[in-house]
């Protein structure tokens, strides 16, 4: 058989041999030809290919192994499709340094499209409506608000949380029960320091919050996840706390079971044990009925931390904890006696921002925005990909695309090459998790981040990225 081929000036512009070399699979030595060429820079970013009928009869392969190595580059993201324009290679498809030059650490490309989880879009801040809380907020403020912060929090904001945590999220406390913080993280951290380990923790989550704990000395141990949330079966005497994400398993889904969710205060009661609930997504839920917290099951054994990273922006350094009363003197002691992370103007603008409704509608607007984010999400995997299973769809930012065993490794590399940053399933996965079978294959799609224009196209490219069913 034929073992190059030349191409015309009108498909490519200059002459390029593609040899195939070697015996076995003509369709894989036909993708590693081409691989080669981009890699080269032989075929450079947006050249045209062949037509795979022309490529077939030059090279004496079947039609079908042509299209079926193109069909497989282009899920690889080596090489893009459009109906009208033909087969190219990939605009962000980009030539290693040729072996003659010195080699230098390659920089990755910046992603044209952001899919990574938890990120809300910044363009739909409520400017207008957070200006005329801060403007309302610093005239009604005392004095005592520009003076020496108080580490509880201002008590404006607290008295506005304790009533839309419990008008919400079903949570039983008054302002006192309540301290301000810098974000989750400032809360997990004072936590940390206050209650001591060992923890134990869902197997999946933020690897960010594992390592955290682990600076400040507190180990954790994972617990099994399924369809009904964490098992917490597995917890024992020995752990301090447990660290939960109740309302939407973060970050595969699904709210914790009734029965679980009795069975960790019950835990709890009887071993002295902490229940710290993450309170992630707790807001944004999209076809099911409100999950409230389980603190409101148990006050003095649960801790309910919460912030506005997701509904409003996380560059308002601003969350709280909801603590048992026991905890309250211990974690204010442990801040410090002056507040040194969160602005007090900024605290007396979310309290304005909440007492006056504002809040209310930002998340009602975010909800709306984010469902119909989803469901484009759905639609176009049911269009393009029907084949890939989604999950966790139901509250949240974000959706799990379950994969075919093996392959997501493979189609986080398809996404860098269609410009697409997103995350695999195991980047969440508790490193002591096991042995309960095989770690699953996923990605982690957050839908909120990019703007409405470009939305299509990466969903568009998201579908070019996984792997054929």
């Amino acid at each position: 058989m034929k073992n190059s081929w030349v191409n015309s000036a009108e498909v490519l512009g200059s002459d390029l041999p593609l040899e195939l070399s070697g015996t076995g699979n003509r369709r894989a030595l036909l993708m590693d030809a081409l691989r080669e060429a981009v890699r080269s820079g032989r075929l450079a970013p947006g050249a045209r290919l062949p037509p795979y009928r022309s490529l077939a009869a030059d090279l004496g392969l079947a039609r079908n192994t042509v299209a079926d190595a193109y069909a497989e580059l282009v899920a690889e993201g080596w090489l893009a499709a459009r109906q009208g324009s033909g087969t190219r290679v990939a605009e962000r498809a980009v030539p290693v340094t040729p072996a003659h030059r010195p080699r230098t650490p390659e920089r990755a490309a910046r992603p044209v499209h952001d899919l990574v989880q938890g990120q809300p879009d910044p363009s739909v801040f409520p400017r207008t409506a957070w200006v005329a809380s801060a403007r309302r907020a610093l005239a009604a403020a005392p004095d005592d608000a520009f003076g020496p912060g108080d580490p509880h929090g201002r008590p404006e904001l607290r008295r506005a949380l304790a009533g839309y945590l419990a008008r919400v999220r079903g949570v039983r406390a008054a302002p006192d029960r309540i301290v301000v913080c810098s974000g989750a993280a400032h809360g997990l951290r004072l936590l940390a320091e206050v209650v001591g380990g060992p923890w134990a923790a869902e197997e999946y989550g933020l690897p960010f919050h594992r390592a955290l704990l682990a600076s400040h000395g507190v180990g954790t141990r994972p617990l099994g996840v399924d369809t009904d949330g964490a098992r917490v079966d597995g917890l024992t005497r020995r752990d301090r706390a447990v660290l939960l994400t109740p309302a939407h398993q973060f970050p595969t889904g699904g709210p914790l079971h009734p029965g679980r969710r009795a069975a960790v205060v019950d835990w709890a009661r009887a071993t002295g044990g902490l229940v710290v609930e993450d309170d992630y997504d707790g807001e944004f839920r999209y076809d099911r009925q409100p999950v409230g917290a389980v603190q409101g099951l148990d006050p003095e054994h649960v801790v309910l931390v919460g912030s506005v990273s997701k509904s409003l922006s996380p560059t308002l350094r601003i969350g709280w904890m909801v603590l048992p009363q026991r905890l309250v003197g211990p974690v204010v002691t442990a801040k410090g006696e002056r507040e040194q992370f969160s602005s007090a103007t900024e605290q007396l603008t979310l309290a304005d921002f909440v007492a006056s409704g504002a809040y209310d509608r930002q998340v009602r607007r975010m909800r709306q925005r984010h469902r119909r984010r989803r469901d484009q999400l759905v639609a176009a995997l049911e269009r393009r990909a029907p084949h890939v299973r989604v999950t966790g769809i139901a509250a949240g930012l974000h959706a799990v695309l379950e994969l075919p065993p093996g392959t997501e490794r493979s189609a986080v590399r398809a996404a860098a090459w269609q410009g697409l940053a997103v995350e695999g399933l195991a980047d969440y996965l508790h490193p002591g998790a096991g042995p309960g079978g095989e770690p699953r294959d996923g990605l982690v799609i957050g839908y909120a981040t990019p703007a409405e224009s470009a939305y299509p196209e990466a969903l568009e490219a998201l579908c070019r990225a996984l792997p054929p069913g």
